[in-house]
């Protein structure tokens, strides 16, 4: 698009418009980033300094806005979830999580996208989904909530460069320089690269003295088995399970939800969950190894009873009254068991040790071009939580995906967008308005009497 961004109403924004790029463009808050935590820091910021001189301008590399949010939930969106706790995350510490989304718990996210003219329904899962089943419904009201705020969104405006200065900072950006009192850093992970959060924003904050983690791993991400591995064979099946991984004789985590089993190795709630673990865990110890047990709720002792009490009937006979018939058939063979008739205690044993907990020789994952989060960030202990601003950059605020915190599959993640960009933005907007009044800054932790206020205009 050569010189001219788009706003987010569609319109131009050429350097005609605005100090333009001959002097440069210029505001008080720049939030790099127009996904969910950049949209919700830069309404929030504008709530903040509502009836003060205070420009924010959110920029964005990616040519079309919200293509994470769209593609969330099937494309549907799941704002968040019936019960947020830090035990859902992984990452920084459980208290410095717990901290942050406390400032902004579920009720906060409901009477916001109520407010902005979107209910949210509950599902069996416990996840939130807008009535309409379209995360098209939640992106609008994201983007109609900032501008009302008066924030001025532009894309596509890749920040490139981010340097700081006495009098605040300069962007390299793909439609020149931009100034800024405040930035706002919302740039996401590397996970679903498509989207435009490929990375880019951990060397910005690495240029300012942050550090990240390492190592930099996918999460919510599908896992792969060899191509000749059994399970391949039974793609398309799910069912419910529980996934465990070990190192030595110690049981470092568990996850249980609904297993897809597909071409290339497994999918579902609870190996997504599990990914980041495991991935994690074979970092540091080449030797953890990862089970499923295709019955959640049941023992290798359980499951060798089951098949003794129903000796005569067969294998087959006896377990499809808990499992589908074709993993029945498909375990029976891997572990030698007749199908049918009389079991022998040797093969009874192997194939409850199969039922009760398969070993999974995993290969590889599908990578940060199919994951939903990123494993890693900047970590939450560089940041004054109370106002998500940087430790070691004063004047830069973090929020969302950038930070070294992911969450499981259900609206966690966007629960943390939500909790962190409305600690950010309000933050950032109260401390320009105390600096520019020549105050000290107002505590960054007060909340209004009302934290969901009603869409502005």
């Amino acid at each position: 698009m050569g010189d001219t961004a788009r706003r987010s109403d569609g319109g131009a924004v050429t350097p005609a418009e605005g100090p333009g790029r001959e002097t440069g463009l210029a505001c008080d808050i720049l939030v790099i980033g127009a996904g969910a935590a950049g949209l919700f820091a830069a309404t929030w910021a504008g709530r903040a300094a509502a009836g003060r001189p205070c420009s924010i301008m959110v920029v964005d590399g990616a040519r079309t806005l919200g293509a994470k949010i769209l593609v969330a939930g099937g494309g549907r969106c799941n704002v968040t979830h019936v019960a947020v706790s830090e035990a859902d995350f992984a990452g920084s510490s459980p208290a410095a999580i717990r901290k942050v989304l406390g400032r902004f718990p579920i009720a906060d996210t409901i009477a916001f996208f109520a407010a902005a003219g979107v209910e949210l329904k509950r599902e069996e899962t416990g996840k939130l989904f807008p009535v309409t089943d379209s995360a098209r419904t939640v992106l609008d009201a994201l983007l109609r909530e900032a501008r009302a705020a008066g924030a001025r969104i532009m894309h596509p405006a890749r920040v490139t460069a981010l340097a700081r200065d006495d009098a605040g900072f300069t962007a390299t950006t793909a439609i020149g320089p931009i100034r800024a009192r405040r930035a706002i850093l919302c740039t996401g992970g590397k996970s679903l690269p498509k989207s435009g959060s490929d990375g880019g924003g951990y060397a910005l904050a690495e240029a300012l003295g942050h550090s990240i983690t390492q190592p930099l791993l996918p999460a919510l991400v599908p896992l792969v088995l060899p191509a000749e591995h059994w399970i391949r064979s039974l793609a398309g099946l799910t069912l419910p399970t529980r996934l465990s991984l070990r190192a030595g004789a110690r049981r470092l985590h568990a996850t249980r939800g609904s297993t897809l089993c597909t071409h290339v190795g497994l999918s579902g709630p609870a190996v997504l969950d599990m990914s980041r673990h495991w991935l994690m865990a074979l970092h540091h110890d080449p030797a953890a190894r990862l089970e499923i047990a295709w019955l959640p709720d049941t023992s290798v002792e359980d499951v060798d009873r089951l098949l003794v009490s129903a000796q005569g009937r067969g294998a087959v006979s006896s377990l499809r009254e808990h499992l589908p018939e074709r993993l029945v058939r498909t375990l029976c063979e891997v572990a030698g068991a007749p199908p049918a008739g009389d079991l022998p205690r040797d093969a009874r044993r192997r194939l409850a040790a199969l039922v009760a907990a398969t070993p999974l020789p995993v290969v590889g994952d599908r990578g940060f071009t199919v994951a939903e989060a990123t494993a890693g960030g900047v970590p939450l202990a560089e940041v004054r939580l109370d106002a998500m601003e940087s430790r070691v950059c004063p004047g830069l605020h973090l929020a969302g995906e950038v930070l070294d915190v992911d969450g499981r599959i259900g609206g966690f993640n966007f629960q943390w967008a939500w909790a962190s960009g409305f600690v950010a933005g309000r933050a950032a907007a109260g401390q320009f308005v105390a600096e520019t009044d020549g105050n000290q800054a107002a505590p960054a932790d007060a909340r209004p009497a009302s934290a969901v206020a009603p869409p502005a205009g």
